[in-house]
């Protein structure tokens, strides 16, 4: 697509944020990385984007990468980070917004798309469920196995310790041991992700999030949940070690214009590990065209994926 990424400084909510940019224009396209990437997980994305007309944005998020990171585990509530994003739209100046989400960054879009302050017109998710139902599967026996690293992650320091052995090589292997195409994610592109971990504090901040995220789930259920009316595509990739497809199920309960895509015999790395078809099924659904059916899938209107 010969786009450029380059890397600016966008100063917001009191965080300096290093963010992966392409593009120009009045609207924006804000892509929110999750853990333990970097806006680096969205260099397939953000081309497309800009040559669909929108200045795309991937930041790294609050204590990730080139960003600031602020001390303490309270600096990480979804609060904040919602409050991040509401920020760098101010500080885009745009007038029309599309927020895109991965792993973590699709669970603050969803909370953002229900509370956020400065409002969006679309919205797209890859891989998180809906709060609710992510909820609702952690109280399975299933999906409680495959969320362990969540309550590991509590423990003060160990967590630390252990990501951070061997020049962060377990940051490696999560990509590569959960890709199902590992050819994805060579060397180069892996120590990309060790080396951003591997700055001091960094996996401390990387970790908060889910420290926080745990202290504050009686905060977050007062909160309650608004229903999300702006058009949403959500993009999964089926071979999920961490959440099962099963939590996609019901998600139009509480999306009502839903377009659901699944991707068979892809990982959680979804957008970087089969980029050619999500780039596909955005660039369709931005253009209101008909978004097609990842190679293997079965169309069906079963859970609003029209």
């Amino acid at each position: 697509m010969g786009a450029t990424i380059e890397h600016q400084t966008i100063r917001a909510n009191g965080i300096d944020f290093n963010v992966a940019a392409v593009g120009c224009g009045d609207r924006l396209a804000l892509c929110l990385h999750g853990f333990p990437e970097s806006s680096f997980s969205w260099r397939y994305q953000l081309p497309l984007l800009a040559q669909l007309g929108y200045r795309a944005w991937a930041p790294d998020l609050r204590g990730y990468g080139a960003s600031t990171r602020p001390l303490g585990v309270g600096a990480y509530a979804l609060e904040h980070l919602e409050e991040d994003v509401a920020a760098l739209i101010e500080a885009s100046g745009a007038k029309e917004v599309v927020l895109v989400g991965h792993d973590w960054g699709a669970l603050i879009a969803w909370y953002y798309a229900m509370f956020g302050r400065v409002p969006i017109a679309r919205l797209i998710i890859m891989n998180v469920p809906h709060p609710t139902l992510a909820q609702k599967g952690l109280r399975t026996p299933r999906q409680l196995a495959k969320s362990w690293y969540i309550f590991f992650f509590q423990i003060p320091w160990l967590p630390e310790f252990g990501l951070a052995r061997n020049g962060c090589a377990a940051i490696g292997r999560v990509f590569r041991d959960m890709a199902v195409d590992k050819s994805r994610f060579p060397d180069e592109v892996l120590r990309v992700y060790r080396d951003a971990a591997g700055v001091p504090g960094a996996l401390r901040a990387m970790l908060n999030y889910y420290r926080a995220l745990i202290r504050g789930l009686r905060r977050n259920r007062r909160r309650g949940i608004a229903r999300i009316d702006i058009p949403t595509l959500m993009i999964w990739g089926e071979a999920d070690a961490a959440l099962g497809k099963e939590l996609t199920y019901g998600t139009d309960q509480f999306v009502s214009n839903l377009t659901l895509r699944y991707l068979p015999n892809v990982s959680h790395w979804v957008q970087q590990e089969a980029p050619e078809t999500v780039n596909a099924m955005i660039e369709a659904w931005l253009l209101d065209r008909s978004v097609p059916y990842a190679p293997g899938a079965k169309p069906s209107t079963v859970n609003g994926g029209s």
